[in-house]
């Protein structure tokens, strides 16, 4: 039973739709033809008997004056008349006492049918219109009776011939009836057949391909619905990549604060009573400014401290205070710390901050570390020459900042993870000033974004929003 069953569930929707099509259509047809055969036999073979009886009853009334003079060569040439029509086999005129008179017989196939007829007087019959003539009826004013035997195979010629040609006419309605409707259900099936394709594909790790439309509306509604569901998957799929991405951030972020409170415990106090001493030192010693040994231990103690208050500062970031700030000024005071701070170099510092001023909710000093991060990013890269170009856009209640440097630029498969924690294209650095960079824009409910310059280097692209409305904010730009 078990096989069975497993053997009826490989067939299929296409072979058994086509099976049950062709059946019924077989069906059909041939129960059809049936009994189209049977009431036209029926009706061909009464219309032939009564043909017959008529002929053998038109004999019956020529043979009266025969009988009556016993003329037999008259009832021969009725009888040999008779054998002229097609399917008679034999004819025999009887008298009133049933001995023969005539008996005319032919050679022709059969099988063989006969029908009587009794002779009556004229007058008789005009008197009994509705005796019963068929023969065997003996009645004592009967003068005689013929006797006609016919062949029905012409009548089984035909019957046979219609049933072969409608068994041809069948078999073709069939064919060609499967065959339409193999077309019309392979179109409807096909869309199936490839969506479990599609499937199969998706279920190994293809969640790119989607389903093509079918030629009907019920299969252009189900590829709509397939690949709305495969959109909704690759949404869900998204979803929880980018739910595991912040967990590992999250996770990293604990790292770097349990790790940062062992440096500020273990290391930055040891690193104070180092650089004190190296002081003390210089002062009992007498020890040169331009000691290179010494000067060299102290930029060493500067960049580890610098390093651990990057970390410190990104691991245990400060609740932004945020006030009624504009923004272009704390833009104009961090470009001056940089044009101060590469005067004398080769690298040039190029500018344009607008003078009316942008007012937005923002913390002065965090923002400041943020955007400095992004531009001392963008000098480094530089190594020390060229320029660094800043510039400020303010259109309504947007603002944007623009830094574009003239370095390498960045590699397009690391431009995603740029502003990832300890992520960093550069020999020396910690990977936390750009993080933090971004920690603290998206703290201010703006987003920060990074490209390549077409013409050489790198652009990062830094967007605000102010929330005061216009009467708080008549300064900012149109």
């Amino acid at each position: 039973m078990n096989f069975k069953r497993m053997n009826f569930r490989n067939i299929g929707i296409h072979a058994r739709v086509l099976s049950a099509a062709v059946i019924l259509i077989s069906a059909s047809t041939m129960s059809l033809g049936y009994w189209g055969v049977n009431i036209i036999n029926q009706f061909v073979t009464s219309r032939f008997s009564r043909q017959i009886e008529f002929m053998t009853q038109y004999l019956a009334l020529n043979s009266e004056l025969g009988i009556l003079i016993n003329e037999q060569g008259l009832l021969r040439d009725l009888a040999i008349n008779m054998l002229g029509e097609n399917d008679i086999a034999g004819v025999v005129i009887e008298d009133g006492q049933g001995r023969e008179l005539v008996r005319e017989i032919r050679q022709i196939p059969g099988p063989f049918e006969t029908t009587r007829k009794g002779v009556y007087l004229s007058d008789i019959m005009e008197d009994n219109d509705t005796m019963d003539l068929v023969g065997g009826h003996v009645d004592a004013d009967r003068i005689g009776r013929v006797i006609v035997t016919y062949s029905t195979k012409g009548i089984e010629d035909l019957v046979t011939t219609m049933k072969h040609r409608f068994l041809m006419i069948a078999l073709i309605l069939i064919i060609v009836s499967g065959l339409i409707f193999y077309v019309i259900s392979r179109s409807l099936v096909t869309p199936v057949i490839s969506l479990a394709k599609i499937a199969r594909k998706v279920s190994m790790g293809n969640h790119l391909i989607r389903a093509s439309e079918g030629n009907t509306p019920e299969t252009i509604k189900l590829a709509d619905a397939f690949n709305d569901m495969l959109d909704s998957i690759a949404r869900g799929r998204q979803t929880i990549v980018q739910a595991y991405e912040k967990m590992a951030k999250q996770e990293t972020l604990a790292e770097v604060g349990k790790f940062s409170m062992l440096i500020a415990h273990e290391v930055k106090n040891p690193l104070g009573i180092i650089k004190s001493s190296l002081e003390m030192l210089k002062r009992e010693l007498a020890i040169p400014q331009e000691n290179i040994a010494l000067t060299y231990a102290e930029e060493e103690i500067e960049s580890l401290n610098d390093l651990i208050e990057s970390f410190l500062m990104f691991a245990r970031p400060a609740r932004p205070n945020f006030e009624k700030t504009d923004l272009n000024r704390l833009m104009y005071q961090v470009v001056m710390g940089f044009e101060i701070q590469y005067n004398s170099t080769r690298l040039e510092i190029r500018s344009f901050v607008p003078e009316n001023p942008f007012y937005a909710k923002a913390d002065f000093d965090l923002l400041s570390r943020g955007i400095t991060n992004i531009i001392r990013n963008a000098c480094e890269a530089n190594q020390g020459r060229g320029s660094v170009d800043i510039s400020i856009g303010c259109q309504n209640k947007k603002w944007q900042l623009w830094v574009k440097d003239q370095g390498k630029g960045i590699p397009e498969e690391k431009l995603k993870k740029i502003f990832e924690p300890f992520f960093t294209t550069k020999a020396k650095g910690s990977g936390l000033g750009l993080a933090f960079a971004d920690q603290v824009v998206k703290a201010h409910g703006g987003s920060i974004k990074a490209e390549n310059s077409p013409h050489g280097g790198a652009v990062f692209c830094v967007t605000l929003f102010s929330s005061l409305n216009d009467m708080e904010n008549q300064g900012s730009l149109v």
